[in-house]
């Protein structure tokens, strides 16, 4: 007798509201979602040190070339001066 496998459920398959998912492999998906909806919940993971972040700091993620340019340019003029 086969046993259940387990799912995990991570939303409709059909992108909604600000959504767009996009299946790449059965087993690998991404989904775009505006930095607006997560920036806020980053802010508040790393703020309150949340131990799942831990799992994702190897990840890479896509960003627009003028965005990265932003925070290029951030993290320059932010250093302290010597």
């Amino acid at each position: 007798m086969r046993s259940p496998r387990l799912r995990i459920y991570d939303g409709p398959r059909e992108g909604t509201g600000g959504v767009n998912l996009a299946e790449t492999t059965q087993a690998h998906q991404t989904v775009t979602v505006p930095l607006a909806e997560v920036l806020p919940l980053l802010r508040d993971a790393v703020q309150s040190q949340r131990t799942w972040l831990r799992d994702f700091e190897d990840d890479e993620i896509t960003i627009s070339m003028d965005l990265y340019e932003v925070i290029l340019a951030y993290q320059y003029y932010r250093r302290p001066s010597a």
